[in-house]
């Protein structure tokens, strides 16, 4: 079996070019039908599948016989969109021992825009169970990622990896400390009820500000997550219109198209007589027009624009990632061991298969000479012998055929085999 990974990421993809592969957690299943039937039509019908999307990264992980690299970048291009060699000019294609590298390093939060930030490990658990419910994930796929999630908890048990990190939350808490000197003075919107924005919500909610208000499209699940920090809850649809209350607008939404245009932000502006707005879009794709971050007092930070913010400190926590590369690559060979093996699977069961043969012939031919009255001992004798000579027959054949230097590498597996002393 071989495994391998497609991915694009913060660090290899422009925010725009990863908007056009983002996957909601309801798009995986079909999505992964769809990726899993463009096999079946070719060389590979029975390949594990499974998609992790995020606001950072998409990257399909995949096992068979022989991989399949070309495909999957033609069928990931052809999803969003682009030709195959803008996508291949973005991402890294990784297989066997490097894919297990990079999935463990993922879950461990090591390739993260935030170092050790553990919302990925959840992610990646989402996308698992999604790939399990289509029945995508078989034997190879779901031990790397059983492995991925157990080195992700040594690591983070044995090492200080998130000791020191910031979440996007609190980078944007951060930054809009910055513009505004008294955030208890703000008035802040959240757009969208997700796990994104339940973490920022739950961030700004500490500083106390003025209001706080939940846009969603489902009314009742922006009601539910508003009660939990004194706010209020609005439909999406009045967001136009009440935009210019707000100080502060966060937003993070599974909408395919942004959902704040320009002219909505424009008649804010306008309406606060152009006292600032501080936006932050940790959509993919985006929420927000790209366009609205040139308007005077629109102060508007994306999901890539957070980047200096959170790798502040950085340097204080290579100690921890040296130590958690070392705890990865135990795991990696582990994984590489078990995976090699996996090809000696047919033939340890044919072995066994013709061992249990044997054993039930001479148990049939020991018990019909007991029933005829022979000597248990002599059955017994009989019954060794016969299985010493099934065992050793295959081998001593060998030993007497080829040419001499056929004999001489037969007689030193052989050798190997069956006189090696016990330790």
């Amino acid at each position: 079996m071989s495994v391998w990974t497609l991915g694009l990421n913060h660090t290899t993809a422009p925010l725009d070019l990863r908007g056009r592969f983002a996957f909601a957690l309801d798009q995986l299943a079909p999505t992964l039908q769809s990726l899993r039937s463009s096999f079946a039509t070719g060389r590979h019908p029975q390949v594990e599948a499974a998609i992790i999307s995020t606001c950072n990264r998409t990257e399909i992980y995949c096992a068979a016989e022989h991989a399949a690299l070309d495909h999957t970048v033609g069928w990931l291009a052809e999803s969003g969109g682009v030709a195959p060699a803008l996508l291949r000019s973005h991402a890294y294609a990784l297989q066997d021992d490097e894919a297990a590298r990079h999935v463990f390093r993922v879950a461990s939060g090591l390739d993260s825009m935030v170092l050790g930030e553990a919302q990925i490990l959840g992610q990646m658990k989402d996308a698992v169970r999604a790939a399990e419910t289509v029945g995508a994930l078989g034997s190879t796929l779901n031990q790397l990622f059983q492995r991925s999630f157990a080195v992700a908890k040594e690591v983070r048990t044995a090492t200080e990896i998130g000791a020191h990190s910031i979440s996007m939350a609190a980078a944007a808490v951060r930054l809009a400390g910055q513009l505004f000197e008294d955030l208890y003075q703000t008035r802040v919107l959240f757009v969208g009820a997700g796990e994104m924005i339940d973490l920022a919500a739950t961030h700004f909610a500490a500083k106390d500000p003025k209001a706080i208000a939940i846009a969603n499209r489902t009314l009742e699940r922006g009601e539910k997550l508003a009660s939990r920090f004194g706010g209020e809850a609005m439909r999406l649809a009045d967001l136009p219109n009440r935009l210019a209350e707000f100080d502060i607008v966060v937003s993070c939404t599974a909408s395919t198209l942004p959902i704040i245009g320009l002219g909505a932000v424009e008649r804010a502006l306008k309406a606060r007589k152009h006292r600032p707005m501080f936006m932050v879009d940790l959509a993919v794709p985006r929420d927000i027009e790209p366009e609205v971050k040139a308007l005077e007092d629109i102060y508007l930070y994306t999901v890539d624009d957070l980047a200096q913010v959170v790798q502040q400190g950085q340097a204080n926590r290579q100690a921890a990632v040296a130590q958690a590369e070392v705890i990865i690559d135990a795991g990696v060979q582990s994984f590489m061991h078990w995976l090699g093996q996996r090809g000696t699977v047919p033939l340890i069961q044919q072995l066994n298969a013709q061992a249990d043969e044997w054993r039930a012939a001479e148990m049939a031919r020991a018990r019909k000479l007991l029933a005829r009255g022979e000597p248990v001992d002599a059955v017994l004798e009989a019954m060794s012998r016969g299985l010493t000579q099934k065992l050793l027959h295959g081998a001593m054949a060998e030993l007497h055929a080829g040419d001499a230097e056929s004999r001489e590498h037969t007689a030193q597996t052989i050798s190997r085999l069956f006189l090696r002393k016990e330790r």
